[in-house]
């Protein structure tokens, strides 16, 4: 008799390991021709040029690469034209082209001091949707399906930018409103148009960009207008409009409270031009995009939860969707993963224990309101013990409020 073939048993699967990485996404939003294809370029060439970097917070700290090398190089070859030929990038038309960024350390850590790190990268994801999506109609089903798609996936952005045009807005001069509401206007008929396609049975969406920053484009061609002035330029010329935009975002989203439609603003400029000559290291506020997608959403969400303005299940899906460590992991980066914990783990009430499950409330409140001199301490700390990770977020920080002192950035104060 034959002997039986044992049963080969084949080992369930566990949990996939959750990812390493912090990842990030911004979402940029403007019509044809306000600069976004500019922004990116130069938001990337910066990144890479040296010279342009010394006197950020977190000198030669990492390295912010492209992950895709094909992208990376169209991105660069702009950014040197621009420098070398004054020659202006052309523009993606009916085109959505996620772009994916990793920041990482430029020191090699130990086997143990990696173990010990809440995460070993930042990653951000840059979505540009195309302003034509929102000014015309599409030629046809196959473009309706990739406008359609192409939004689906910058649903998971934490951050979006507004992109106010500054030539635009310069040549409405005395007339401002014309096209400020004029912009508001056509951003929220495309959000209305995309609604029924986007929602799921007409259930409103808990993974979607919930901080819209108001962002002015080509700032350098108002060099009288600070971001103060530029955000009670827009309230005082179209607030209406721009209520309507949030009820039409409000409309999509769950747990409306924990939006800000806005409320934060931002001046950009990615080079200064000049006939003949583009000075792309004469740039504003685009050293501050990747503080600003790193470090604003962690800080709105804990005042969100803190103020109990979130849903649990928002709360949860703001800081557990997939490819993120969550807010709990940007405290630790941010004290330092030797950082002795206050409290007992776990011993949390109301809102945080759903968002943040393993640390004390106080750490993550700590970490999420670091300023001033408490700040700038915490960076010298991580510098001294090169806490790396640590150094960059909270030098992170730094250059947000940097940005602000100057009048580049204003953070909502809700």
């Amino acid at each position: 008799m034959a002997a039986r073939e044992k049963t080969r048993r084949i080992p369930r699967r566990g949990p996939a390991p959750r990812s390493r990485k912090l990842e990030q996404h911004i979402a940029v939003f403007g019509e044809s021709g306000s600069g976004k294809t500019v922004l990116l370029s130069s938001f990337y060439g910066a990144a890479q040029d040296a010279a342009g970097r010394e006197d950020s917070a977190t000198p030669q700290l990492y390295d912010l690469v492209a992950d895709d090398t094909t992208q990376g190089d169209r991105l660069l070859k702009n950014y040197f034209r621009m420098e070398n030929s004054a020659e202006v990038p052309a523009g993606n038309r009916f085109r959505a082209e996620p772009y994916r960024f990793t920041l990482s350390l430029r020191s090699t850590p130990s086997a143990a001091e990696r173990k010990a790190m809440p995460v070993e990268a930042v990653q951000l994801v840059w979505h540009d949707y195309p302003g034509e999506w929102f000014e015309r109609s599409v030629s046809g089903p196959e473009e309706e399906r990739r406008r359609i798609e192409a939004f689906r996936a910058l649903l998971v952005s934490d951050v979006a930018l507004l992109m106010v045009d500054g030539q635009k807005l310069k040549d409405a001069a005395g007339e401002e409103e014309r096209y400020l509401k004029a912009l508001f206007h056509t951003l929220r008929t495309g959000l209305v148009r995309l609604r029924e396609d986007i929602l799921e049975d007409g259930k409103e969406l808990v993974r979607f960009p919930r901080i819209w920053v108001l962002a002015l484009s080509k700032a350098d061609l108002l060099p009288e207008t600070d971001v103060d002035g530029f955000k009670a330029l827009v309230l005082e010329k179209a607030a209406d409009e721009l209520a309507q935009l949030r009820e039409a975002i409000e409309s999509m989203v769950e747990g409306d409270d924990a939006l800000a439609v806005g409320e934060d603003a931002l001046l950009l400029s990615s080079a200064r031009f000049t006939p003949g000559r583009i000075a792309v290291r004469e740039r504003i506020g685009v050293d501050v995009i990747l503080p600003l997608a790193a470090m604003l959403p962690f800080e709105r969400h804990v005042t969100w939860a803190r103020r109990q303005e979130i849903p649990a299940k928002v709360a949860r899906e703001l800081v557990d969707h997939a490819g993120t460590i969550g807010t709990g992991a940007m405290a630790l980066a941010m004290f330092g993963a030797r950082h002795r914990l206050p409290g007992r783990l776990g011993a949390l009430s109301g809102i945080l224990a759903t968002v943040v499950p393993l640390l004390s409330k106080d750490v993550v409140q700590d970490a999420a309101s670091l300023a001033g001199e408490k700040l700038q301490a915490v960076h010298a700390r991580a510098l001294e013990k090169q806490q790396h990770l640590s150094a960059i977020l909270t030098g992170f920080k730094i250059e947000l409020e940097r940005a602000e002192s100057e009048g580049v950035l204003r953070r909502s104060r809700r």
